[in-house]
């Protein structure tokens, strides 16, 4: 992670000074890091240990348009704070955000297209592509609140599922390009983590413990996550409407608010997405048990337990 951290911060490098400064800006306010590692612990997996050069590209290129796609969508969202600092568009204005993103962006594919990594860059590209089509799926839905269990999950297989899908499919092509099989495999483990972990996202909106942020915020913004759909089809046709009229009509009432939790608790909406989430959970480590075991496969395997377990 050292030496990547390294490569990663020439990959962003630009002779404009303010370029500089804001992109020295985003390396020293780094998240956890799980892409970076989930491309190399899987590289690793898959070569018995061994990392190639086209290893590190395909980590920064996955950093490169991951932080494109967030440095835009704090403008699109309007957000002033990332982990805690303030965003790009909040020290620098909107206009500077945006393209600043565009460079990122640009950055991404010229690391790949120098370096004839065009696998591997097919792999990001379809997975921003995903998640665009997810995030304006999900704004075309929440106006009509009629959600399905389906359509939820495709929902978040796009907007979160997809990007950890791409960084273990990445890690898999890297080292082992003419293995489809195996990039086939390790995409769909990321792709159930993924599922696993915006699943236990969407609990924190449901959960009354310090994590960070606080309850009912997907109430407020009207957002629907497997715990409300869940009690929407199991419930009577009344409370069924009483549901609908608080999350449409009264979702800035912190009262209103608090006895929707309760009652999506109280109907069973909590443990039925804590089961899909474990179902999701197993899936991926059903895949990794098809691997010799090494330090690698139990590091994938913590972070799979830290996905469901985490309280933040």
């Amino acid at each position: 992670m050292a030496t990547f951290e390294d490569k990663f911060r020439d990959s962003m490098s630009s002779r404009v000074a303010l370029l500089n400064r804001i992109t020295h800006y985003i390396v020293n306010r780094k998240g956890k890091q799980m892409r970076p590692m989930f491309v190399f612990l899987v590289a690793k997996l898959v070569s018995e240990g061994l990392v190639q050069e086209r290893t590190y590209r395909g980590a920064a290129v996955i950093e490169l348009i991951h932080t494109a796609t967030l440095v835009h969508d704090d403008v699109v969202d309007d957000s002033n704070k990332r982990r805690g600092f303030f965003s790009i568009n909040a020290l620098w204005k909107n206009k500077i955000a945006v393209l600043v993103g565009d460079y990122l962006l640009s950055k991404g594919l010229l690391l790949s297209i120098d370096n004839g990594d065009f696998d591997l860059l097919r792999i990001i590209s379809v997975a921003v592509r995903e998640m665009s089509e997810g995030e304006l799926l999900q704004m075309e839905k929440a106006r009509r609140l009629d959600i399905t269990e389906e359509v939820y999950y495709e929902i978040i297989r796009q907007k979160t599922a997809t990007l950890i899908a791409a960084c273990c499919a990445m890690g898999a092509c890297s080292v082992a390009p003419e293995n489809s099989q195996v990039i086939e495999q390790m995409r769909l483990f990321g792709e159930y983590v993924g599922m696993a972990f915006q699943i236990k996202d969407d609990l924190f909106d449901y959960t009354e413990e310090a994590i960070g942020k606080p309850t009912g915020i997907d109430i407020k913004e009207q957002k629907m996550t497997l715990p409300l759909i869940y009690t929407l089809n199991t419930v009577a046709e009344k409370d069924r409407h009483w549901l609908i009229n608080s999350i449409k009509n009264h979702n800035t009432d912190k009262k209103r608010v608090k006895e929707v939790i309760a009652f999506v608790k109280a109907h069973g909406g909590i443990n039925y997405t804590q089961k899909k989430m474990k179902e999701y959970q197993a899936k991926a480590v059903a895949i990794l048990d098809r691997f010799p075991d090494s330090p690698y496969k139990k590091a994938l395997l913590q972070i799979v337990t830290y996905v469901i377990e985490r309280t933040i």
